[in-house]
């Protein structure tokens, strides 16, 4: 006996019944290099350009259902950052195309974590979601929750990238314009005192009540002055500040998230660590920030958020460059945690070439279209 994998608007009660069985599912991949509408400045260099890998899932029995995702490597930060990236991809999706999948969301969780090394995250998180948009019937709502269903928006940052002291402020003055009430500032690539400006220039016109300021050093300070900026950065009623010092300095990162007057919230520090428990209790800090493209997908970063939770360490969720595939997967996993605070999910619009979704941002929250048609990877 056959049974066919979910068409294409499925009735729960099918779904609950194809849970129980085992399917067949083909993969492949379409690459795109996506472009950025400006020069993306960070600590570590500029970006101009993207690659991303759109992993497709289908059924034998229903090849015209596919299901998505995303696998987007991050130059110079992701541990899948290598030349034989598309490589091993290819070879690992002709592998996986043999095998049988119990389509049920534990169990593609489960199985992807045993197939898929923990050295691969962005391949991880980009199998995880093309399963669970297959398992939900091809129409790209990897998880059922008021964001998908009703357009309950998420509260999100706004984002100023790097660059000229002119070209910082003219994109302050625009999020303050489109209504955004949290603002995060990329700082470590100009002149501190420039970016302490620049942060006052906020800072005088609204209070820590009207605009949440949060800044990422991308771990631009060394340790000898880090205490000294963060006590400078904390005079302007930040709301914290991530990774001031590069990871791997446990011992240092320690005393900084002691003695700071100013919230840490880790962001490299997490990437490429299996000792989760062991790196939070040795360093205690304020705040986690979660990158399911550079951890290693969502069942990695429930891992993460449980371990927190458990310790009263607060955390968000950001993006990490994707395109809109994997940007709204990471959007509806957030949604699921029903977040208070703003989120770092406002990258939709960076690439001339993105997809076209039902993605929207609008006065500092990300929502979900339902009328907006996707349009297909190609």
């Amino acid at each position: 006996m056959t049974y066919r994998l979910a068409c294409k608007y499925n009735h729960p009660d099918w779904l609950r019944l194809f849970n129980f069985f085992m399917a067949k599912i083909e993969f492949s991949y379409i690459k795109r290099d996506l472009q950025f509408r400006f020069e993306a400045g960070t600590s570590r260099g500029v970006l101009t350009s993207k690659e991303v890998f759109w992993i497709r899932a289908t059924s034998q029995d229903n090849p015209e259902v596919l299901g998505w995702g995303e696998a987007a490597p991050l130059v110079k930060l992701s541990p899948d950052d290598r030349p034989d990236f598309e490589i091993f991809l290819a070879q690992k999706l002709q592998e996986i195309s043999q095998i049988n999948w119990e389509i049920t969301e534990p169990a593609i969780l489960n199985q992807v974590e045993e197939i898929i090394p923990f050295e691969w995250p962005s391949i991880r998180f980009g199998i995880e979601t093309a399963l669970l948009d297959l398992l939900k019937g091809g129409r790209k709502v990897i998880f059922e929750t008021p964001f998908s269903s009703q357009e309950i928006p998420m509260p999100i940052n706004g984002l100023i990238w790097m660059g000229t002291p002119e070209f910082m402020s003219t994109q302050i003055d625009q999020k303050l314009q489109e209504g955004f009430d949290c603002i995060k500032m990329k700082i470590g690539a100009i002149d501190f005192d420039q970016e302490l400006r620049l942060l006052d220039y906020i800072r005088q016109r609204f209070s820590p009540e009207q605009i949440v300021l949060r800044v990422d050093a991308n771990g631009a300070f060394s340790h000898e002055e880090a205490l000294s900026k963060l006590k400078k950065l904390a005079q302007l009623s930040l709301h914290s500040i991530e990774q001031p010092i590069p990871a791997g300095n446990r011992e240092a990162m320690k005393t900084l998230c002691k003695d700071s007057p100013l919230p840490i919230a880790l962001d490299e520090e997490l990437i490429g660590v299996k000792d989760k428990e062991q790196l939070l209790d040795s360093i205690c800090p304020q705040y986690i920030i979660l990158k399911p493209t550079l951890l290693g997908g969502i069942k990695e970063c429930q891992a993460w958020i449980s371990i927190a939770e458990q310790r009263g360490i607060g955390w968000w969720m950001t993006s990490a460059l994707e395109s809109n595939i994997g940007l709204n997967a990471i959007s509806q996993f957030t949604a699921t945690f029903q977040p208070s605070i703003p989120q770092g999910l406002g990258t939709g619009k960076l690439f001339h070439n993105n997809l076209e979704s039902p993605l929207e941002v609008s006065a500092g929250k990300i929502y979900y279209r339902r009328n907006v048609t996707w349009e297909e990877p190609a």
